[in-house]
């Protein structure tokens, strides 16, 4: 090959078709099909926004010829063809393509029928007001800029977009080798949504879901399920079917009509009533007499007439399978991140809009502060020159020129170019006295101001604050109700609509084994008996402590580390009376030595005047306002911030000006007001609650009541009775009152809130669980030592109590004389070597009598 006098390269085909083919399709997925995650906007949609930013075309001004803002476009910064960009300039104006139109158009625009616009030298058009808010702050440095396609003029990298605007109007686009299609949502939702996750980051799709529905598309509709929604939200891809919305109305002559009033997304409504026009002409639907399309001004009406004695559900079930009346919409989550197309999950794409805010707040704060800092050194310099007015003016008329001048000044005052600039330029009215507290006030401001900025910049939370108060300022200016229904359909049933709804008991071991039984697997006994085995256990392993609740509540688990996890009480995997359980580090996301310290069950409702009273093991006691916890997911949160060596024990609901009593192992107690404890944030450590002795330490806290009573139980099995009056109200941090005396009864194990209506059940170290009525314990002072509510041996003890509701049945037996005996015991103080001890084969096979005859009750 002769080459002379040229420059060849050379290379091989099919590596340069390659090659070349890689080029165009990065190409049009980056600067064409897709949109950025941060403002949902492809590269022409930005460009025209952009341009009619730059034009003055704001909502407020006249409309100008859409002929205009396009020939701009094209000139300044897509030199693609004016088709591509009127194309896209009209769909922005459609307000049945665009849940939120970002233009507003004045002409003709088309229609849902599938009618084309009028040309561009025909329509007018500006901003809407809520495509104000995608520009919001772009003059202060927010966004990067780069060179348009022929280097004359700078364009946004990306617009500041104040809202979700990927969600909130979403966004179709097809590229080479991936396509997208992300539906619109309503914007309150939405930035609900967002809110939910600048409170709470580790919010899961359950918890965003509550606030984020499903799609809510502009021409409304029905969306028949949420699996789809769910699936789509939880991958980035899914199916949601979509069908309009219809009613049957009676008409003359005893005939029914179908009329149709919203039709799914982006269904051309004209090829609709074609399409069952066709259907009626082959007799697939042959009940139907004449179809009409009445829309007008005032909304969508197609009024389908069927024949005498038509069955209108059949023919409408006909019309969803055959037609558009049903729609399925495929969701494609797929977005630019980082200039990289990526498929995301609902929360990736919230995530990933917060940071954008966060550093876009960043900026502003940043340029708005260095504005700031001009401004106050300009007037600083003009303020120094008001003092030495006459000075300066002698100064200035003493050289010739200005450069001398400044130059004088910069000297005699110590002053830079800009400030003497500035006092040269000065004009004569800034020499009144009122003009120079004008600059004063002004300088004060400015200083504020910086502060404010310096501590804005130094708090990522104030920065999060700011973004949730400016989300939330325009949710409330452009909020409007959900458009699309969102119906349950026959077959899909939720997981907890499988569980049945029952009292359970949920035990937990020493070593974390978790597990869940139904309430009546412990059948009342007898006071005085030795109860019924709970679990096997592993060798040093026992359990500690026992909770009631429903399958349906929510449980917050409280660690010793001070953190807090929920889960639903079914999501407890359940287990026979004598299993081990689950260790819980496979139901929670536990760390290293952390335990479950506490569980409590509570609703998923906001609630005004709650509080979450949390007491350690050392006495510190730490309110916070029940609304801080209500975002809890499995991931957990800190709940807490511990002293070393202390550890979360004990937490309870209050309402605000409740009562709190602790008691101590060694035999203390106090009561003092919740409002002695001030609320405090999530994060933060407490205050004294109980001054302790070395050695003790907190195993109780009760929130009181009147009508209830105080049980206290010792590890040696003592138990009693006490009336919460006789707990008198004490100062917050004192050492409090004598609650038991341990040394002659041993430490205190437990420490409850009872009522006649309770039963009582006590766990031991060996792993025996016995459950008892409550009225079978004296009343008793809190000076008595109390009755024998369990036998235990010398080497076993009580580690834990827990009030449940009683059963409506108890079923008990044995010799009347003998209980008798024991209930003429109650009025007096019992010590361990004066009980009657009951032969333990007669209690067992007593035992084995009232278990066999609920079997057959059951039965």
């Amino acid at each position: 090959m002769n080459t002379s006098g040229e420059n060849l390269i050379l290379k091989d085909i099919a590596s340069e078709m390659k090659d070349a083919y890689l080029d165009y399709s990065m190409s049009v997925i980056a600067a064409r099909a897709l949109p950025d995650v941060r403002d949902g906007l492809k590269p022409v949609h930005r460009r025209i926004l952009y341009t009619m930013y730059g034009n003055g075309l704001y909502p407020e001004k006249p409309f100008r010829k859409c002929a205009d803002t396009v020939g701009n476009v094209l000139g300044q910064y897509h030199p693609h063809g004016d088709a591509s960009v009127y194309d896209a300039l009209v769909r922005m104006a459609q307000d049945f393509s665009l849940r939120y139109p970002l233009v507003h158009g004045h002409g003709n625009f088309g229609s849902v029928d599938g009618d084309p616009p009028a040309a561009y030298r025909y329509t007018e058009s500006k901003m809407s007001k809520i495509s104000m808010r995608m520009l919001t702050d772009i003059d202060k440095e927010t966004v990067d800029f780069m060179p348009n396609y022929d280097d004359r003029l700078q364009e946004p990298v990306v617009l500041p977009s104040r809202f979700p605007n990927l969600l909130v109007n979403g966004s179709t686009g097809i590229a080479v080798g991936m396509a997208t299609n992300i539906p619109p949502h309503n914007l309150g939702e939405v930035i609900d949504g967002a809110c939910c996750l600048l409170d709470n980051p580790n919010a899961g799709l359950d918890q965003l879901m509550e606030h984020i529905k499903g799609p809510d598309f502009p021409t409304g509709g029905i969306i028949m399920g949420r699996s789809g929604i769910r699936a789509a939200y939880a991958t980035g891809r899914g199916k949601i079917i979509l069908r309009a919305k219809t009613h049957i109305e009676q008409h003359k002559n005893g005939r029914e009509r179908i009329i149709v009033t919203e039709i799914p997304y982006m269904v051309n409504k004209a090829r609709l009533i074609e399409r069952i026009a066709d259907l009626v002409k082959e007799k697939k639907v042959d009940q139907i007499s004449n179809i009409r399309d009445e829309s007008s001004r005032k909304g969508m009406k197609i009024v389908i007439e069927l024949k005498r004695d038509a069955n209108a559900q059949i023919v409408l079930n006909q019309l969803y399978s055959f037609t558009q009346l049903q729609d399925t919409v495929g969701v494609t989550m797929l977005a630019l991140v980082k200039g990289e197309p990526k498929t995301l999950s609902l929360k990736q794409m919230l995530e990933e809009y917060i940071k954008f805010q966060e550093e876009i707040i960043t900026r502003r704060t940043i340029f708005d502060l260095k504005k700031a800092k001009e401004r106050a050194h300009i007037l600083e310099g003009l303020l120094t020159a008001l003092d030495y007015i006459d000075e300066v003016i002698s100064i200035i008329r003493s050289h010739y020129t200005v450069q001398e001048g400044k130059a004088a000044l910069m000297e005699r005052f110590g002053l830079d170019d800009v400030q003497a600039q500035a006092i040269v330029q000065m004009p004569l009215g800034r020499l009144a006295g009122l003009e120079r507290e004008k600059i004063q006030t002004e300088v004060d401001e400015l200083h504020a101001k910086i502060a404010e900025y310096n501590a804005i910049l130094a708090d990522e939370q104030k920065i999060r604050a700011i973004v949730k108060e400016e989300l939330l300022e325009i949710k409330e200016k452009f909020n409007d109700p959900r458009r699309t229904e969102l119906a349950t359909i026959e077959g899909e049933v939720d997981i907890e609509d499988l569980i049945p709804e029952e009292s359970c008991v949920v035990t937990l071991t020493r070593f974390g084994y978790l597990k869940r039984q139904p309430l009546d697997v412990y059948k009342t006994q007898r006071r005085g008996g030795r109860g019924i085995s709970g679990m096997t256990r592993r060798d040093e392993d026992f359990v500690s402590d026992i909770y009631t609740c429903s399958t349906h509540d929510y449980l917050m688990f409280f660690t010793n580390k001070g953190k807090v996890y929920r889960i639903k009480g079914y999501e407890i995997p359940e287990g026979s009376r004598t299993s081990r359980g689950t260790n819980v580090v496979n139901i929670l996301p536990l760390e290293q030595n952390e335990k479950i310290t506490c569980v409590i069950k509570t609703s998923d409702i906001a609630a005004e005047n709650k509080y979450y009273v949390m007491v350690t093991r050392n006495g510190i006691i730490k309110r916070t306002e029940y609304n801080a916890y209500i975002n809890v997911r499995k991931s957990g949160l800190i709940a807490i911030n511990l002293d070393e060596g202390d550890e979360l024990a004990w937490v309870k609901i209050t309402n605000g000006s409740d009562d709190l009593i602790l008691a101590t192992r060694n035999g203390m107690s106090i009561r003092f007001n919740e409002e002695d404890a001030r609320s405090m944030g999530r994060t933060a450590r407490g205050v004294k609650a109980i001054a302790l002795d070395e050695g003790d330490q907190v195993v109780g806290m009760v929130v009181a009541e009147e009508g209830k009573d105080i049980l206290t139980v010792s590890q040696s099995g003592l138990g009693r009775r006490t009336d919460v009056s006789e707990y008198r109200i004490q100062t917050r941090g004192g050492k409090g009152l004598r609650n038991y005396y341990c040394d002659k009864n041993g430490p205190v194990a437990g420490f409850e809130k009872v009522d006649s209506e309770n039963d009582i059940i006590l766990i031991t170290d060996s792993a025996i669980i016995i459950r008892i009525p409550v009225d079978q314990i004296s009343k008793q002072s809190r000076y008595a030592g109390g009755v024998k509510v369990m036998r235990v041996d010398e080497e076993t003890s009580i580690i834990g109590i827990a009030a449940v509701e009683k059963e409506e049945e108890s079923e008990q037996d044995g010799d009347s004389s003998s209980e008798n005996e024991l209930s003429a015991q109650t009025d007096e103080t019992v010590e361990t070597a004066d009980l009657p001890q009951p032969d333990p084969e007669k209690e067992q096979e007593q035992i084995s009598r009232l278990l066999d005859a609920a079997m057959q009750e059951e039965e």
